[in-house]
């Protein structure tokens, strides 16, 4: 005669039961969901405390320089980290669908990007940190070139996601969001190709593709 062991029931919190996994999902998105916020916060809070620093002519990045360029360098590392596990809960909550391959691939390198920046700190110039020259540097150097580098393929890494996005949001019969997901990116693209002229533009349209991130990633929590 053969008998079988009792088993515990299979409750919903057991690891690996699919309340578990949409709970890691909605976690991985909401840190994504932060990442924008947290940056913009940290940097216009930033912006209109440090001496010498001017919103008009200084990009955020160079909140890196100084003596408190540490805060600057903790933000973008963390904002880079956040940005990655929404990238990481982007993959599980596509998983199977439209965009499941590359939003989530393209994501994480903006996420990464956000890591070198911290690492590769931007040039000083246009005045500040105080006592740098007013104007931009005669020539950049390595490391500032780095940070440039990174910080521009990340958001063309963005807005490249938000394309994908798009198809995503218009399988799904979410017109809003499919527009919204076309339309961003070409601001954001619009706005850093003015950066020479116009630094609150450059600053408005990066800070657009942070909170549509921050918009997507809360979107995308509903659907697992």
């Amino acid at each position: 005669m053969t008998t079988t062991r009792n088993r515990p029931p299979t409750t919903g919190t057991d690891p690996g039961s699919p309340t578990a996994d949409r709970a890691v999902t909605r976690g991985l998105l909401t840190a994504g969901a932060a990442a924008g916020p947290l940056f913009l916060t940290a940097g216009l809070t930033q912006a209109l405390t440090r001496d010498g620093f001017d919103l008009t002519r200084n990009a955020l990045s160079q909140l890196s320089l100084g003596a408190l360029g540490w805060i600057q360098v903790a933000v973008f590392l963390l904002t880079g980290a956040l940005a990655v596990a929404g990238a990481v809960g982007t993959r599980r909550a596509l998983r199977g669908g439209p965009g499941g391959v590359w939003a989530p691939r393209l994501i994480g390198v903006f996420g990464a990007s956000f890591l070198v920046a911290g690492i590769f700190r931007a040039d000083p110039g246009h005045g500040f940190p105080p006592g740098t020259p007013d104007g931009a540097p005669a020539s950049m150097s390595a490391e500032g070139s780095v940070h440039m580098a990174a910080a521009t393929l990340g958001f063309l890494a963005l807005c490249a996601a938000f394309l994908v996005l798009g198809r995503f949001f218009a399988a799904e019969g979410r017109r809003g969001y499919a527009l919204a997901s076309r339309v961003v990116p070409v601001v954001v693209l619009a706005g850093s190709s003015a950066a020479a002229v116009s630094m609150p533009a450059f600053t408005a349209s990066a800070g657009l593709g942070l909170l549509w991130l921050t918009a997507v990633a809360l979107r995308l929590t509903d659907r697992r």
